[in-house]
């Protein structure tokens, strides 16, 4: 088999996009897309070797799944939050569905970007809530509550100059969530706050992190998925070192990666282990690279597994 490496512009660890504006993409265009992602190879990528069980377990979604259809819409609201471990008011979206009520309680989905992105990225790229909407409306999904905040943990929080020196403040996001993030979120919102009720996903470096701080805390999260996980990863043993124990907690364990992805392997050791400590997991290889189209489709995918009973 021919070994595949990315090109230098998706050899990225994180997402595309690099450094990005605060507001939605402008309205499609014949020009194809130019990123802005810095220059330069990132550390961890590899050629991609293939392995048998490396294969794609769930189809391509229709083209149309980010459609901005004629039904019922959620809300798509900025709002801010005192950070206790950056010690200043921090960033986060968050999105309510359709008939969002105090009525009734909600479970949550956090969803984390990549080390380019901030908490705009996965709106720019995937669009969740009109993802969300779509398949509402299709009674494919449950109805939650959507929360995409800033990973990176220090005041000055935007994707400036060289990304990668920020990875630091992208572990230090552990505290933040924690302590800050997810007490808010219940506080503000109409949240369910038990662990079968809270999701944490995230695209590369997102993916890194949902990894390790949902493993970490099977008491506040028992849906998680990493897509396309970043080398910020913790080495698969050190993220279930009780293996058996975790088996009782976690209701979805999610792993996605593109058969063109460069991460591909960091995928693959964590899908080894698991498979080798009997853990149950989804394991999906598709047929894309390090970009948004891997990161929307899985995430579609997982919007209909996420909560449901």
């Amino acid at each position: 088999m021919k070994l595949t490496t990315l090109p230098a512009l998706a050899a990225m660890v994180c997402c595309l996009g690099g450094a990005h504006a605060q507001t939605p993409p402008p309205p499609p265009t014949d020009k194809k897309p130019v990123s802005s992602e810095p220059k330069g190879a990132a550390p961890g990528f590899t050629a991609v070797k293939l392995n048998a069980d490396d294969v794609q377990n769930f189809p391509e979604p229709p083209a149309d799944i980010a459609a901005n259809r004629e039904v019922p819409h959620g809300k798509l609201e900025m709002v801010e939050y005192e950070s206790k471990s950056v010690g200043t008011k921090r960033k986060l979206q968050v999105y309510t569905p359709p008939g969002y009520t105090t009525d009734k309680k909600y479970p949550v989905l956090y969803l984390l970007h990549g080390i380019g992105g901030d908490e705009t990225e996965w709106q720019r790229f995937a669009t969740p809530g009109t993802l969300l909407d779509n398949l509402l409306a299709a009674s494919k999904a449950v109805p939650m509550i959507i929360v995409m905040p800033n990973g990176r943990a220090q005041k000055n929080d935007r994707a400036e100059g060289n990304v990668f020196a920020s990875a630091p403040a992208f572990a230090a996001f552990e505290e933040d969530l924690l302590g800050s993030v997810v007490p808010f979120i219940d506080g503000k919102y109409s949240a369910l706050t038990d662990a079968d009720h809270r999701g944490l996903a995230g695209l590369s470096m997102g993916g890194g992190q949902s990894l390790n701080f949902g493993l970490s805390h099977l008491d506040r999260f028992a849906w998680i998925g990493g897509f396309s996980s970043a080398p910020n990863t913790k080495p698969a043993a050190k993220l279930l070192p009780d293996a058996a124990a975790a088996k009782s907690k976690i209701k979805l364990l999610w792993l996605s990666c593109g058969n063109k992805d460069g991460l591909l392997h960091i995928s693959q050791d964590v899908h080894a282990y698991l498979k080798e400590k009997g853990v149950a997991h989804v394991w999906n290889v598709d047929s894309h690279a390090h970009d948004p189209t891997e990161w929307k489709n899985n995430l579609w995918h997982f919007m209909q597994k996420v909560f449901q009973p």
